[in-house]
């Protein structure tokens, strides 16, 4: 113990509290992580959480709920991500839903990710299964990747689960 201006202070008593805490805020964090991973069923990188949603949507709409929930329809932007997502089908028990690429708009144009936030999205990564993307392309195809992680062209009227893709937000330090 020691006095400060007069009055005496008991450290011990503190760092054992400040101790607890930390043991409790880090219990949280792992309860947070159960609550993400195991009950809503939400995967995540470094920098997205991706989440299946079981409701059999035509594309478009799939597309509008990702963005109202404040997300997008999955992109993979490498193989890392592209396994995650598949495996993370496959656990679900599905077979194949949509991501957010899309067919050729408009004749001669290309194949490629879907329009994100009002910008085009520009990756080179992508992973199409044997025969695919099928050429000549539909006017207004879509893509969907199966639980292998094979991406391809479907009918944008077909009602399927899709995957979500939300960025994460940086915390002020």
């Amino acid at each position: 113990m020691f006095t400060l201006t007069g009055s005496t202070c008991d450290c011990g008593r503190y760092r054992k509290v400040v101790g607890q805490l930390d043991i409790n805020i880090s219990k949280l964090k792992k309860a947070v992580k159960f609550m993400k991973n195991v009950i809503l069923g939400i995967k995540e990188t470094e920098e997205k959480l991706y989440l299946i949603v079981k409701e059999a949507r035509k594309f478009r709409e799939a597309q509008l709920n990702c963005r109202l929930k404040g997300g997008t329809l999955a992109v993979p932007d490498g193989e890392d991500v592209n396994t995650l997502i598949a495996g993370y089908v496959a656990q679900a028990g599905l077979t194949q839903v949509y991501i957010g690429w899309r067919g050729r708009e408009q004749e001669g144009g290309e194949a490629g990710p879907d329009t994100v936030m009002g910008g085009s999205v520009r990756q080179n990564y992508t992973a199409w299964a044997l025969g695919e993307p099928r050429e000549p392309a539909a006017r207004d195809s879509c893509v969907k990747m199966s639980s292998t992680g094979a991406w391809s062209q479907t009918e944008c009227d077909l009602a399927m689960y899709y995957v979500c893709e939300f960025i994460k937000r940086k915390r002020a330090p």
